[in-house]
């Protein structure tokens, strides 16, 4: 018997078609219904209750339940992590359902990566924090650096907050569109719900994508110049 992480599990989870698009559809960030996951998935509610409790038991999807509903989300930061870079892996192999990279260009240009934000925007974000030194990369960790805290904490974000949580503070995590890295980590989540809660930016319904308004986007460009 072979040892070691079982890769195979979670391969053949992920690798069925209608678990992999109930797994796309959670990573908008939002939780979700089985009747709406049926729905992305193109199966009926039976099938997709099944499927949702093989990816519960595979540790991929956590449910909570909210009087006689219950919601679904991916279990935590690392699953969303994992399937963007799975979906830039099969990008760059062109293996793509239509055209390479998203077909909507507002999903190009900006959306949710289960909780931080994706495409071009993302992507300039954190080139803009690397190119003021306000973030460091080297290889596989990333570090806000004292420039960084000052920026986040004129922003209104609570660094001490952050810190005190389990998770990173920041990471990398590949853009399948771009083909290159945006921030991720508890830092990344924060700098979209400022976004969100200053009205700079808001989620366009059944999609993953973020519209900004036209004085947010002056404005985050403004606070992210390349």
């Amino acid at each position: 018997m072979k040892e070691g992480p079982d890769i195979a599990l979670i391969g053949s989870l992920i690798g069925d078609p209608a678990r992999a698009n109930i797994l796309t559809a959670l990573m908008g960030g939002q939780a979700l219904t089985p009747t709406e996951l049926a729905g992305h998935a193109g199966v009926t509610l039976q099938t997709a209750s099944s499927h949702l409790a093989k990816l519960e038991a595979g540790g991929l999807v956590t449910q909570r339940k909210q009087g006689r509903h219950r919601y679904y989300a991916l279990s935590e930061d690392e699953v969303g992590l994992m399937l963007e870079s799975l979906m830039g892996f099969a990008a760059s192999r062109g293996l793509t359902r239509h055209r390479p990279g998203p077909q909507d260009p507002a999903l190009r240009k900006a959306r949710v990566c289960y909780n931080h934000l994706a495409g071009d925007y993302g992507v300039r974000m954190l080139d803009s924090l690397i190119g003021a030194k306000q973030i460091e990369v080297e290889g596989e960790e990333v570090v806000l650096t004292k420039a960084g805290r000052e920026r986040i904490e004129a922003l209104g974000i609570d660094y001490a907050a952050l810190r005190a949580s389990r998770r990173p503070i920041c990471r990398t995590c590949l853009d399948w569109s771009e083909r290159r890295s945006h921030l991720a980590g508890s830092l990344g989540e924060a700098l979209l719900t400022q976004f969100i809660d200053r009205g700079w930016a808001k989620r366009v319904k059944d999609s993953r994508a973020i519209r900004f308004t036209d004085t947010g986007e002056k404005a985050f460009l403004e606070h992210f110049p390349l």
